[in-house]
């Protein structure tokens, strides 16, 4: 009498296929996680952009000096914003833009970007807005865009870029970027019933300039951004 063991191919198929797939995201994250990591940090007291304090800042100038670097992570952020059916994607100027661009790369579709520009009537938080440049606006018009940007903390140049593309007719489906800090822009995006999608996330501190501990201790601030 001989003894076997049944195997069912579809079964082992499907195993081999959730082996490889939680591998490809295992590598994924190593990249982006090595990519962020090589990023100059700063500890100390600093003004965002948004108006908003915080005790850290990460030099993101300096994130795609080596394109061929970047785009791993640009590929597996494309592969999750994917699903959207973007028909173009949004990148606000600087380091977000160049982010973005890699990204429509990898998905096939337009790319666009938005610029930055002091709000007329000013104000200590999100003192700036974002504008596409005239001749992009019909790109964006009745079409499926995502804003793509680096890394979102407050989230003042996506929230200006959602402003522009909104007032243009844009329907703005996704909010991807490499990684999140801190959850603020979860909360803009449930309100805007917009997807969030990132590479990675970290917790993060930010603070109004009246809640900020560091300007109660009289600990010098730093405009960046």
């Amino acid at each position: 009498m001989e003894y076997g063991l049944r195997v069912n191919s579809g079964e082992v198929a499907r195993v081999a296929a959730a082996v490889l797939t939680r591998a490809r995201r295992a590598v994924r994250l190593m990249t982006d996680m090595t990519l962020l990591s090589a990023v100059p940090v700063r500890r100390g007291h600093f003004r965002m952009e948004s108006g908003y304090h915080t005790d850290l800042w990460m030099h993101l100038e300096t994130l795609c000096r080596h394109p061929a670097l970047v785009q791993p992570a640009a590929r597996a952020l494309a592969d999750k914003l994917r699903p959207y059916r973007v028909d173009a994607v949004c990148g606000p100027l600087t380091e977000g833009a160049f982010v973005a661009l890699m990204v429509a790369g990898e998905l096939g579709c337009d790319f666009t970007y938005a610029e930055r520009f002091p709000k007329p009537d000013g104000g200590a938080i999100f003192p700036v807005q974002y504008a596409l440049p005239k001749a992009l606006r019909p790109l964006v018009a009745h079409r499926r865009v995502a804003i793509v940007n680096d890394v979102v903390s407050a989230g003042s140049a996506v929230r200006g870029a959602f402003a522009d593309l909104n007032a243009h007719g844009a329907q703005v489906v996704a909010i991807g970027c490499l990684m999140v800090l801190g959850d603020a822009i979860d909360t803009f995006a449930a309100n805007q019933r917009v997807a969030v999608e990132s590479l990675e996330r970290s917790a993060f501190h930010i603070w109004s300039p009246a809640d900020c501990p560091l300007c109660r201790s009289s600990h010098p601030c730093e405009s960046v951004g």
